[in-house]
Parts: C-alpha cells; structure tokens; sequence
C-alpha cells in the first residue's frame, strides 16, 4: 500500500513534505509509513480519499483495479461496448462552443501537458529582529582547559 500512496504522491507531482501537508497528515506518519516502520491507518486512507475523490480505494488498499476511477469507467465502456471493426467515437464537437450570445468560443485544448501543475504554496515568515552581537567566544582545548574572549 505505501507503495501505491507513493504513485498517488508522484501523480499529483509533490514532495513528501507537501503531500502530507495537502492530505492533512503529519509529515513523520507519512515518513514512517515510507520507511516500512509503520502500517497506512484509516484515516491516513480517509484523508487521501476526501483530497482525492477520483482515487479508486479498490486500487490503493487492495492494489487490484486502475489508479483512477475515470479510468475503470472508461474500461467498462469499452468492455460493454460491442466489437463492430469501427471504431465507435462520441459525438462531440471541439472545435467551437457556441455561446449564449450567439457567438464563438475558441477550441479547448483536452492535453494533459498543458495542464497547469499545482504548486506548493510557500508563506514566508519575516521577524524583526534586532541585530545578535557577540558576548564571549570560548575555546575549549583538549587538556580541559579553555580560554574566554571578548569583544
């Protein structure tokens, strides 16, 4: 199973760090489900299904299925489907969407490569602080005995 949360991880292409982050998971549980030190619990599961709803849970407890349950609906529409020798299509058009108005949308491209990846947000945290200034320095030698600097 930790293997398949890894694949879900690398789908969504984020870090470990910020996986756990996005599932609401310590970022030690995910770590130590990683090293083999511990079992996924429930709500590891849960938390994983409620980010990720398209997630086959068939596939991520049991490994049995596809990743995705777009992907087993698409397989039964081509198991149910019968096997003419034509190659049986949808009937939607592309290349224009015609408005409310009355007038033209340019085509939507459905690639995958153009589809923008999701990147983790980084807040940074600024103090004001007052510059530290050095007190002392000691140097401690190996006969154990030291020596004390200051400014």
């Amino acid at each position: 199973m930790k293997d398949r949360i890894r694949k879900i991880m690398e789908s969504q292409h984020m870090s470990q760090h910020n996986f756990a982050q996005f599932i609401g998971v310590s970022t030690a549980a995910l770590s130590s489900i990683f090293n083999g030190r511990t079992k996924p619990t429930l709500n590891t599961v849960e938390a994983i299904r409620s980010k990720l709803p398209d997630i086959s849970l068939d596939w991520l407890v049991f490994g049995t299925g596809e990743m995705f349950m777009h992907d087993v609906d698409a397989q039964k529409v081509t198991s149910d489907t019968p096997k003419t020798g034509v190659e049986q299509t949808l009937g939607f058009d592309l290349t224009s969407t015609t408005l409310p108005d009355g007038g033209n949308e340019p085509p939507v491209s459905q690639s995958v490569e153009r589809t923008p990846k999701k990147s983790a947000k980084n807040d940074v945290k600024i103090f004001n602080k007052s510059a530290r200034r050095i007190t002392e320095i000691r140097v401690f030698y190996d006969d154990q005995t030291y020596e004390s600097f200051t400014p």
